[in-house]
């Protein structure tokens, strides 16, 4: 029997150490992408999205976590999801899937008709172009992976809800993203700093590097690294989870091409 020769080692994006950083591949992000935008998207920009949406599913598998442990649990359920955004504002995001999903009920309201019938929720959209609701499932994959490399396991509700919030969270992003491309850069932005009762206030920002987004450089096609972390300085709040994705998406894509 021939022995087959040993693959050489991947260098780039594809080590995996960048692996690592994201399990939603940046075909996927770019398929994303394409359902709002016609611009390109630059590999370096695929790689921060990628990064910067597994920061905060990172974030939200994380506080279900410590709401499990409080029961004694391991194995995560909706009503630790739930627990986890009541804890912290930063992880409300991704809140146009809330309509779509039974776990987040309590939080959008229950509407009563005039005769105190439950009125049902908004169905999905048929539009001929999928939605970030109806692709949802193409970040199951990715959903899973993260959670074993967090050591959890989710029951099936729960990786259907981190489904969906990763996929409107990673929508938004892109439209935004596009936005500042058209814009020539962020037009609307500030600082939030959230902290808990009891906890100390997180480092500020650093001004300078929030304001160097604030104007963009380049071409209008194409939506590069610096155009994902401005849209990542609107879509999430002013705080360490903001600061945590902007800092990981830099490392992420510190060895990636402008192409």
């Amino acid at each position: 029997m021939t022995t087959q020769p040993a693959r050489p080692e991947r260098s780039g994006p594809e080590t995996a150490s960048v692996m690592d950083v994201s399990p939603f591949k940046p075909s996927l992000v770019k398929a994303v992408f394409r359902d709002v935008t016609p611009m390109h998207v630059s590999r370096s920009a695929a790689w921060a999205a990628a990064s910067v949406t597994r920061t905060v599913l990172t974030e939200i598998i994380d506080g279900a976590r410590r709401a499990a442990a409080e029961e004694a649990r391991k194995k995560l359920i909706p009503r630790d999801l739930l627990s986890a955004i009541d804890r912290n504002i930063e992880l409300q995001v991704g809140d146009k899937w809330y309509d779509h999903s039974p776990t987040f009920r309590g939080l959008t309201g229950v509407l009563y008709d005039a005769e105190g019938v439950i009125v049902p929720s908004r169905k999905r959209s048929r539009s001929r172009k999928p939605s970030a609701v109806v692709g949802a499932h193409r970040f199951e994959a990715g959903v899973k992976k993260l959670l074993r490399s967090q050591g959890a396991t989710a029951v099936p509700a729960m990786v259907r809800d981190l489904d969906g919030i990763a996929s409107v969270f990673l929508t938004d992003l892109a439209r935004d993203a596009a936005m500042v491309v058209r814009e020539g850069g962020v037009k609307r932005f500030g600082t939030v700093t959230l902290t808990m009762s009891g906890e100390p206030t997180p480092p500020p920002f650093l001004e300078d590097s929030l304001r160097a987004l604030s104007t963009r450089r380049g071409d209008g096609r194409t939506i590069g690294r610096d155009d994902i972390l401005a849209a990542t300085t609107i879509q999430l709040f002013g705080g360490n989870l903001r600061q945590r994705a902007l800092t990981e998406a830099r490392e992420a894509t510190q060895n990636t091409s402008a192409g």
